[in-house]
């Protein structure tokens, strides 16, 4: 029997070839083995849903809540709804029998249940190798479906933009990313969920040591002014899951913020809030954040 592995520049992932064409992934809570490649899949991780569909692979079960245009497809009837991201429908999912079921961030608690009605990978992306790990993920997911090709392409292209970004941000500036929900801000730095604007993408943070939690760093707009980016990124969660669409806009449009270098510059830049919050490392969503912040960029 042959060995199939699959290696790229950042990491490992590992395909054993065993009988009956069964395949042995490495994942991230561990090593799981599939029949083959799976007919039925079920998905409760919204990157691999993202790159899944750029892959061209059929999906039988997702769940619900907002979804970006682009996938709002799956919300038709011919694909199962399987309770939410983190509270799965064990019932649903099970009636769909799944050669596959693919967890990852918000849902990855569930791995282990879910693990006893089907074969179960967990593809939770690594804060702390932000680009990488969701390089690796695509290629897992390419060789589970034999997408080899397709994702190569992809991956190149996404490469090149990436480069493209890194020297554009070379000049830019100083910059933060912050998250707007309810009324609050927080701020994001280098490791942190969003810190692959810094880690990968080439911009020099404007402040260091911020905390690194899945919530960031409870600020206010006296520190918006203090720590005066030259660029200000907003992820409007609000806007994510279908709430206020403006509440995040009307928030920094305050006497404080208005003296910042970023605001002045007109170099305040809302990034895609799906694509960030929701989405995170999926083929299209990291293309469309990568190009929209190297526009934003080129543009000034």
């Amino acid at each position: 029997m042959t060995m199939k592995t699959l290696l790229t520049a950042f990491g490992l992932s590992l395909f054993l070839a065993m009988p009956g064409n069964a395949l042995t992934i490495t994942h991230a809570q561990g090593e799981t083995e599939i029949d083959g490649a799976p007919q039925t899949v079920v998905v409760f991780d919204l990157a691999s849903l993202d790159t899944l569909d750029a892959l061209g692979v059929t999906v039988a079960g997702v769940p619900g809540g907002t979804l970006p245009s682009y996938l709002r497809h799956y919300q038709d009837s011919g694909v199962a709804r399987v309770g939410s991201l983190f509270e799965p429908d064990f019932e649903a999912v099970a009636a769909l029998q799944p050669d596959l079921v693919i967890v990852g961030g918000r849902s990855s608690a569930k791995h282990a249940e879910l693990s006893r009605i089907a074969p179960t990978i967990d593809l939770s992306l690594d804060r702390a190798d932000y680009l990488a790990s969701a390089r690796r993920n695509v290629e897992t997911l390419a060789g589970i479906f034999g997408k080899e090709a397709e994702a190569a392409e992809k991956l190149a292209a996404l490469d090149e933009s990436v480069e493209a970004l890194r020297a554009a941000a070379a000049d830019a500036g100083r910059a933060l990313v912050i998250l707007t929900t309810g009324g609050r801000m927080s701020a994001h730095g280098p490791g942190s969920r969003f810190g692959v604007i810094y880690d990968d993408y080439g911009l020099t943070a404007a402040v260091e040591g911020l905390d690194t939690g899945n919530h960031g760093q409870a600020i206010s707009h006296e520190f918006l002014l203090e720590t005066n980016p030259d660029w200000l990124f907003v992820v409007d969660r609000d806007s994510a899951i279908g709430r206020d669409g403006d509440a995040g806009r009307q928030l920094l449009d305050n006497e404080l913020v208005r003296q910042t270098t970023a605001w002045q510059n007109d170099h305040i830049v809302f990034l895609d809030p799906v694509s960030w919050y929701l989405v995170g490392g999926g083929l299209t969503a990291m293309q469309t954040s990568v190009d929209q912040i190297r526009s934003a960029l080129s543009a000034d």
